[in-house]
């Protein structure tokens, strides 16, 4: 309903596809409805990918709607920097339960209805430190080290139901979501702009049109693979918020504290 998700349906929608938008907030749904304005073409569904029963919920309302699941796009995320020995145990499994469960479940849920229906294609949104890591988001890092592996073992399991299964790896995307967890002064965002060597942040659009071009028929013998959108960023410097160790950890600790507004 917003930010890259509500890019990608945008794109999808203007390709002719049928799209049904998910998210916890119904008033986040309803203007991201206003604003495509796609008529019949599209459906929202409140949903919190955290509970197995509304992605089931949500899924019967696709096929009520439209007659079934082609494509499905796992891209609900959470994160939030933190050093790792402040944090909960309730903020590591809030994290881990809306990417990791969160995408099994909706996996679980339309997978199984492509089984029956003879193939389609599944795309995870991922990051570039599921597999280098990051210092300060342990929880996102194992959780999308874990979907990055469901990807590819998918990818082995489901293709003789002809189902494909790939990911995409953004680098810094802004959008108002993400930006204010995880680039909250000017002075992070232009080390971050820094450390990208072509030498800018990402266009929602540029996301859309590859995540567009994997779903599609245009694409079909591509499968289990990871692409990664980011103007070179993780060959450069490794994990994205690694650079963050050089700054003095007491007022990192602080920073950190005030974006939770504690």
């Amino acid at each position: 309903g917003s930010g890259l998700g509500l890019a990608m349906a945008r794109r999808f929608l203007s390709l002719g596809a049928r799209v049904v938008i998910a998210g916890r907030s119904p008033e986040r749904l309803e203007e991201a409805a206003r604003e495509l304005d796609a008529g019949d073409a599209l459906l929202t569904h409140p949903t919190d990918v955290r509970d197995y029963g509304q992605v089931e919920a949500l899924v019967r309302a696709t096929v009520d709607r439209f007659g079934g699941v082609d494509i499905l796009v796992n891209n609900a995320a959470g994160n939030f920097l933190a050093a790792t020995e402040d944090l909960s145990p309730n903020g590591f499994h809030a994290i881990v339960a809306t990417v990791l469960y969160g995408t099994f479940y909706a996996t679980l849920a339309a997978g199984r209805l492509m089984i029956e229906r003879g193939g389609g294609s599944i795309l995870n949104i991922l990051t570039t430190y599921a597999w280098t890591g990051s210092a300060f988001v342990v929880p996102s890092a194992a959780a999308k080290a874990g979907v990055l592996a469901m990807t590819r073992s998918l990818a082995v399991e489901w293709a003789a139901y002809g189902i494909r299964v790939n990911a995409i790896a953004p680098g810094p995307f802004p959008t108002e979501g993400a930006w204010s967890r995880l680039m909250p002064t000017a002075e992070l965002e232009a080390e971050a702009r820094a450390r990208i060597p072509m030498g800018r942040f990402g266009r929602p659009e540029e996301l859309a049109d590859l995540a567009a071009f994997l779903v599609s028929d245009a694409a079909p013998f591509i499968n289990g693979e990871c692409v990664t959108i980011d103007g070179g960023a993780w060959l450069a410097s490794g994990g994205t918020f690694a650079h963050l160790v050089r700054h003095d950890r007491k007022e990192l600790k602080e920073l950190f504290a005030k974006m939770r507004g504690r």
